[in-house]
């Protein structure tokens, strides 16, 4: 071995926490079966000296979006409030002292040096590709721009954009390219701190302006709401009604032990008027919208509101270099400092990296996921490695979605039921290189499917699974494609890590999905997810899918209970 090269058995690419989470899975899995510490290597193109944990800690998402469990389900299966997370995930989050859903980004780093630590990760920063090497279908090696080699077995991508995975030749869809539109792209955020502004401040100056925002009589409270609506009367009224509970009482923000709901848009009409620009993000680009606050301590919060609206191409740039906030980021930063000064703040810090929701979808994986196969239930209990509950939530919308919809002659609306799916792995293992996986975002996504597939804890559960399945390649001399979810699965029943599977199919709504997510592709012939074969008469006497259903089942697709949380990630 030359000076310039070194050698692994598992490296991961990205320090996204789901990437984490599946190199310490490996090394986990690796000395359980050997005895013996791994060779396994977390890079980054980042300085992990400012932090481990990507957008959580240097973008300083205090606020974790959570399974979202309806009450009659948690009741009936007697499950606690985020139903039953991976195990790994379940860990972290109390080694770092989270209650509900605030994390201190502070906390969350120090936790996950020690986790990586304690299963001998060794971890390598500011790492540039400067070539990815292949053999066929498998990668051999990266070599970084300081010209090191690193050679290893099974590769992981955790990254947004899933860059590793690009540098080796895998396709990757831009934006929403399966829907037709490849450059709409989810907004981002530039996640800010406050300090200085208590819980109780806060709640007494949003109730003001509720109360004022909705008196028609004061005429100066009015004027300001005008103008935040861009002098538009029909917005105006729509941002006033907004404002109230169906009963009339006034929304306010609701207060969990460290977290914040903002339900209303009194915060951000004021904020925009103070700023002078319309509350409407597709004509500025820019709001402060209805925030999910993470309380680090009673008077620092953390706020996830400022939305930037970006094309596909601009996430792309983003993620490749760095996530680091634009000059028009910092710009509009300077007027949000400037304003919760105003209301009593003693500082405004925004995080060092820009959050990055989606970069696009690779293509070519195992087995896509579409939204209609989470409405389905996900992968069978059989070989299910977890559950998951979200909303199909695109905060900030999707540019053009419901103009390309009608054109094509969709009048059924774009809202669907949550989906409770089984968590698998195939969705992330790459077929055309068989020893890599792309866990985050980027996975193999298709329709709405990234809507709920994009979240950290789902994520989390996916990288669990892949860093088992990259030993279990290994030590089989095979590659992480070949592994299956019920390899996986049996490995967490053995060492008691199996989560409660408790996936539900929604059989009407998934038809709805199916006909939607094919509507809107490009080719509707490349629409591949298995999912795609249903036929009408799935809606009566399918004897495979009536094995899916859950008791509950037509209990719960007569309607959606509410959920605990609002959630806006």
């Amino acid at each position: 071995m030359t000076s310039n090269e070194a050698f692994y058995d598992v490296i991961g690419f990205g320090d996204e926490i789901p990437g984490i989470f599946a190199v310490i899975s490996a090394a986990r899995e690796y000395r359980r079966r050997t005895k013996k510490y791994p060779r396994v290597l977390l890079m980054s193109k980042a300085n992990l000296q400012q932090g481990i944990g990507g957008h959580l800690v240097r973008g300083g998402l205090a606020y974790l979006d959570r399974s979202q469990i309806e009450p009659s389900l948690r009741t009936s299966l007697g499950l606690d409030t985020f139903g039953s997370p991976a195990a790994i995930y379940k860990e972290f989050l109390q080694r770092a002292g989270v209650i509900t859903v605030g994390i201190d980004p502070g906390k969350a780093n120090t936790v996950l040096k020690q986790m990586l630590s304690e299963a001998g990760v060794a971890i390598l920063s500011n790492v540039a590709i400067s070539s990815v090497n292949k053999q066929g279908q498998k990668i051999v090696s990266i070599t970084t721009s300081k010209g090191t080699i690193y050679y290893g077995k099974q590769f992981i991508d955790a990254t947004v954009n899933a860059e590793l995975a690009q540098a080796a030749g895998v396709r990757k869809l831009k934006g929403f390219e399966t829907f037709g539109l490849p450059e709409s792209e989810l907004c981002v955020s530039v996640i800010f701190e406050t300090q200085g502004l208590s819980v109780r401040r806060l709640k007494e100056i949003e109730y003001n302006y509720l109360k004022r925002f909705t008196n028609i009589a004061d005429t100066e409270a009015q004027k300001f709401l005008l103008h935040a609506a861009g002098y538009n009367a029909k917005l105006a009224e729509q941002l006033r009604s907004e404002m109230l509970e169906p009963r009339g009482n006034l929304k306010t923000l609701y207060a969990g032990r460290d977290y914040i709901d903002i339900r209303s848009p009194a915060l951000s009409v004021a904020y925009h008027s103070f700023r002078g620009t319309k509350l409407f993000l597709p004509e500025t680009g820019v709001i402060l919208d209805e925030g999910n606050i993470g309380v680090i301590s009673d008077d620092r919060l953390s706020w996830n509101a400022l939305l930037f609206d970006i094309t596909a191409s601009e996430a792309e740039t983003l993620a490749r270099t760095g996530a680091k906030p634009t000059r028009k980021m910092l710009q509009e930063i300077t007027y949000v400092e400037k304003w919760f000064k105003s209301l009593g703040a003693t500082s405004v810090t925004p995080a060092s990296e820009v959050y990055i929701r989606h970069a696009g979808n690779v293509t070519g994986v195992v087995e896509p996921l579409t939204g209609t196969k989470m409405l389905l239930g996900g992968v069978s209990p059989a070989e299910a490695l977890a559950t998951f509950a979200y909303h199909f939530d695109m905060r900030g919308g999707i540019p053009g979605i419901s103009p390309r919809a009608i054109e094509n002659g969709w009048s059924q609306g774009l809202n669907f039921q949550m989906p409770v799916f089984n968590v698998g792995i195939q969705h992330a293992l790459i077929n055309q290189i068989r020893n890599l996986a792309v866990v985050s975002p980027a996975s193999g996504f298709e329709g709405y499917a990234t809507a709920a597939g994009r979240i950290v804890e789902f994520n989390a559960a996916v990288g669990h699974g892949v860093g088992i399945a990259a030993i279990i390649a290994i030590q089989s001399n095979r590659n992480l494609a070949d592994i299956s979810n019920w390899e996986v699965r049996k490995v967490l029943l053995e060492t008691g890590q199996l989560p409660r599977i408790f996936g539900i199919a929604k059989t009407g709504e998934a038809l709805r999905m199916r006909e939607l997510e094919k509507l809107l592709a490009p080719n509707p012939q490349a629409f591949i997810g298995k999912d795609s074969n249903i036929n009408d008469s799935d809606r009566i006497d399918n004897e495979e899918k009536n094995n899916l259903l859950s008791p509950l089942n037509s209990q719960l697709q007569k309607s959606e209970l509410p959920v605990l949380l609002e959630s806006k990630p």
